[in-house]
């Protein structure tokens, strides 16, 4: 009787070490999914500042659009945790998109080999972006599930498994999203 509750304990402890490992693991790729965007997000800030000084050489007396691009990287660099950095990214985002819409105006920035250079680069960064925030909200997704999963849902918390946050912009800032940016010139 002594050798078969001794084996069900060793069952047990081997139990929970594979399981505290594989939480161990899965926060792992969470907290790297969570750095892959901030490797995108820092190339697009670095973009940025290029791309308004290459707009700026055209169009001059459109203060207002560079003064709010800037506002909303500066927000976007200064944003901490998965909401308040896509709240903060969204914002950049209609931003860029009102000083990418200066280039229709504008036929000789438009012609820029500069100007295109840039556009397609950051076309290129906001693709892997998208990419870094859905494998991150995946990540996320398998992390909260195995930390609420049973049996682990009962020790998870005690050891420091707390279920994380996806990268999303939310309700509200969704609706304001999803209408389109005015440009006026």
């Amino acid at each position: 009787m002594g050798w078969v509750v001794l084996g069900l304990i060793v069952v047990v402890v081997v139990w929970l070490i594979m399981t505290y490992n594989g939480l161990v693991a899965m926060r792992q790729r969470v907290n790297q999914a969570f750095a892959d965007i901030d490797v995108q997000l820092k190339q697009r800030h670095d973009l940025i500042p290029n791309l308004v000084e290459t707009v700026k050489g055209y169009a001059s007396h459109e203060k207002e659009t560079f003064d709010a691009v800037i506002k909303a990287r500066n927000q976007a660099q200064a944003a901490s945790g998965p909401h308040d950095q896509a709240v903060a990214e969204q914002q950049l985002t209609g931003a860029v998109g009102r000083l990418l819409a200066l280039g229709e105006a504008y036929p000789d920035l438009k012609a820029s080999a500069n100007f295109q250079q840039l556009q397609q680069d950051l076309g290129n960064v906001e693709d892997k972006l998208a990419a870094a925030r859905r494998f991150f909200n995946n990540a996320v997704s398998e992390f909260n599930a195995a930390i609420q999963a049973f049996p682990a849902v009962f020790f998870a918390p005690q050891m420091g498994f707390t279920p994380r946050e996806f990268f999303d912009v939310g309700e509200q800032t969704r609706a304001q999203i999803e209408v389109a940016p005015t440009v006026k010139f």
